[in-house]
């Protein structure tokens, strides 16, 4: 990860609207193969150069879900952070991620229901200033009360 953000929690009492944070990550060749492992999704358009080359994208992309799983770290790691619990998400993608690609994934408070402890955010992944992915994510943030 590219982002020097600190790790941790943020607590429902200490979450305000328009809060934001982010990271940044070099998708890699490898990040691809061992997501595919991983998932099981062998789909050669994202493992087969010469496969991919005739598609629609013209070239190897990333799997949707891997650039997806950007923003799970930022939600896990940053905002809330350590505890959280993902509720329900949406997505939609833009555009492809290629390896190579540095892709800024970011997600900001939209609203905030402290006594159900529920956080939506906007999310968004970009690549070179393009968005690449938009979402909304809606998570349980941990509470000092519970910790």
């Amino acid at each position: 990860m590219l982002d020097n953000l600190l790790r941790g929690t943020i607590c429902i009492e200490d979450i305000e609207m328009g809060m934001s944070r982010a990271l940044r990550k070099v998708v890699t060749d490898q990040d691809i193969e061992m997501f595919a492992q991983i998932s099981t999704d062998h789909n050669p358009v994202h493992l087969d150069d010469d496969y991919a080359r005739d598609t629609i994208f013209e070239g190897r992309i990333a799997h949707g879900m891997l650039t997806a799983g950007l923003i799970s770290a930022v939600i896990g790691e940053q905002l809330p952070g350590h505890g959280t619990v993902y509720l329900g998400q949406s997505l939609r993608f833009l555009a492809p991620v290629r390896p190579g690609d540095l892709v800024h994934a970011e997600v900001t408070v939209t609203d905030i229901d402290p006594a159900r402890r529920r956080v939506r955010m906007d999310c968004l992944c970009s690549v070179d200033g393009k968005k690449v992915l938009v979402g909304e994510a809606t998570v349980l943030a941990p509470s000092r009360k519970f910790d």
